[in-house]
């Protein structure tokens, strides 16, 4: 296969398995998705959709959240991991929005990797889920899929990023970020990986890792 065969066969794979990718974090506008991204760092998106309720209850907008202190924000949020640093990021976050951009949360990379415990991740799925606009977030199942398809070097979230966006269409950046998320959960884990189940890393795979996995495979049996 050429490599413009082998993003195809990934569209078309995906396209198959995910027609309709949900948005796995609940939210009801781009500042409850902002928060819930930014609480997904290290955490598992069913264990922030436990936790954004409680929140959101209390404040799900920077007006509401700014009344709250850091320490009370940190209470709530404690499961999510990370707490000290996430609490404080949306405290500050909050002001920033309502000083800045009248409580809005600005459809912008720049202004949005600005603020507080907002990485280029997090703004990128704001950009993208929020606003439809074009971006490809790199999470770690998308970093690990791109290097094991041979897509990407696996060096950095980075390169990652932007040979996702050399390599795939524009227009189908947003949604292909969704199906590869979802993909990488249900087919290709890191870990209790079944290649035989992975039809996309069997088909188009790194050699070096089918080889390595095929060696593992082969050492678990004796």
């Amino acid at each position: 296969m050429t490599k413009k065969e082998k993003v195809q066969f990934v569209i078309d794979t995906l396209e198959e398995l995910y027609p309709h990718p949900p948005i796995p974090l609940d939210h009801r506008d781009p500042y409850t998705l902002l928060i819930a991204v930014l609480l997904s760092a290290q955490c598992t998106d069913e264990r922030v959709n436990q936790i954004t309720p409680l929140l959101f209850a209390r404040a799900d907008n920077p007006y509401a959240m700014v009344k709250m202190s850091v320490d009370e924000i940190r209470e709530i949020i404690k499961p999510v991991g990370l707490s000290p640093m996430k609490s404080k990021g949306i405290h500050g976050l909050s002001e920033i929005l309502i000083e800045k951009y009248n409580g809005e949360v600005p459809a912008d990379m720049e202004a949005l990797e600005s603020l507080p415990a907002v990485g280029r991740k997090t703004a990128s799925v704001v950009m993208a889920q929020a606003f439809d606009i074009p971006a490809f977030p790199v999470d770690t199942h998308i970093h690990r899929l791109m290097y094991r398809w041979n897509l990407s070097n696996g060096k950095s979230v980075v390169q990652t990023e932007r040979d996702a966006k050399r390599l795939f269409p524009k227009e189908l950046w947003n949604k292909l970020h969704l199906q590869i998320i979802y993909y990488g959960r249900e087919y290709s884990p890191a870990r209790s990986w079944d290649l035989e189940k992975d039809v996309i890393t069997r088909t188009i795979g790194r050699k070096s890792v089918i080889k390595d996995y095929l060696e593992k495979q082969q050492k678990r049996k004796k």
